[in-house]
């Protein structure tokens, strides 16, 4: 008997069989595509519209899935047995040791509750607890600190006391209200933020042209204050012959709140504490002060120099303003000015000098002590 016709049928056959699969396949792809574009299409009309409805309708199919699939395909009832023929549902019915015992219950599961992580929609008032602090109460609601210190116009003093109210917003970042020609853009640009950001926070009432109404609350989220114009510079020079009173600890403290943006090297002899927000700088340690103003007109900028009478000197420069004059006396942690960028400076921060017999020294190894 000749085999050979029948090999070369059944190969034929198989080449028709994955032919047809492959065409079948194609066919499947194109029409999944298609209906992929449309629920696409559907899911970005009117922004996006419709996505919470689609995704409420997904997670409650899911659902109801899971629990006629678990009734069917399980192999312990849920139902608990009080009828006949229904056997006891496990997680309600029997003692403690016939549970664990019956392998229902493991001894090394631990239950616990899963709390929804739901973004609040409004900004709410909180009235500070006694030993609350602005670090533990933006820890709390899962805010930045500045946040707070921004909303409450906390700035220049960063402090609280308790029965204090403060607003606290549902996302870092600042609030806005709409006041008229403001568009999506410009309060964007003015917050230093992603207007998409502002076009997605769910809680931001926003229409289908993103037109705004006058008055409208915004959450700007990631946004900052726009940095205050700068003062025009306050020519206070410094006076010869200042008598300077011996109160110096050499315990010197932080001037002032924020990160380090430049650290000190021999061609910077201090360091930068930047903070976007800006903020009070307060005294690093007792003494008088010498230089308060913009004397050059350049470099430093607005600046205060207090001679704290043991040697040790300490500058705080590129100041937005100057709340002391020469001559004087301030103590360790009084408000001296407020963080700016005035003079040869980018960005709000504070250049920090700490001298001994007119040579710098590094600050960081003399702070917080």
């Amino acid at each position: 008997m000749d085999h050979e016709p029948l090999h070369r049928e059944f190969l034929a056959f198989l080449k028709a069989l994955a032919s047809y699969f492959t065409y079948r396949l194609t066919l499947a792809g194109l029409h999944f595509e298609k209906g992929k574009d449309f629920v696409v299409d559907a899911l970005m009309m009117k922004r996006g519209a419709n996505t919470p409805l689609f995704l409420h309708v997904s997670v409650l199919t899911l659902a109801l899935a899971v629990l006629v699939g678990g009734g069917i395909f399980s192999s312990t009832s849920v139902v608990s047995g009080s009828y006949p023929g229904v056997p006891a549902n496990p997680l309600v019915a029997g003692s403690a040791d016939d549970l664990e015992s019956g392998g229902v219950i493991s001894s090394s599961v631990t239950p616990v509750t899963v709390i929804s992580d739901k973004p609040r929609d409004k900004v709410i008032e909180y009235e500070v607890r006694q030993g609350e602090t602005i670090s533990s109460i933006a820890k709390e609601y899962g805010v930045s600190e500045n946040t707070i210190l921004w909303e409450n116009d906390l700035a220049l003093t960063g402090t609280i006391k308790a029965g204090q109210k403060l607003l606290i917003l549902p996302v870092s970042g600042v609030s806005h209200k709409v006041v008229s020609g403001d568009t999506i853009y410009s309060v964007a640009k003015k917050y230093q933020a992603n207007p998409q950001a502002v076009i997605d926070f769910p809680f931001n009432d926003i229409g289908d042209n993103f037109a705004l109404l006058t008055g409208q609350e915004l959450i700007v989220p990631d946004g900052a204050p726009p940095e205050k114009p700068r003062p025009a510079p306050t020519q206070y020079l410094a006076q010869q012959n200042i008598p300077v009173v011996d109160l110096g600890t050499t315990q010197f403290i932080w001037p002032a709140s924020g990160g380090f943006s430049q650290y000190f090297s021999w061609y910077h002899p201090g360091v930068d504490i930047s903070n976007l927000g800006g903020g009070p700088i307060r005294a690093s340690d007792s003494g008088t002060v010498t230089v308060a103003g913009w004397p050059d007109n350049f470099g430093y900028g607005n600046r205060v120099v207090i001679d704290h009478g043991n040697g040790f000197t300490t500058l705080y420069a590129h100041m937005s303003a100057i709340y002391v004059s020469v001559g004087q006396t301030v103590s360790k942690g009084d408000v001296i000015g407020a963080m700016g960028s005035t003079g040869r400076s980018t960005g709000v921060h504070v250049h920090l000098e700490i001298r001994r017999d007119g040579t710098a020294l590094n600050p960081l190894s003399l702070l917080g002590k």
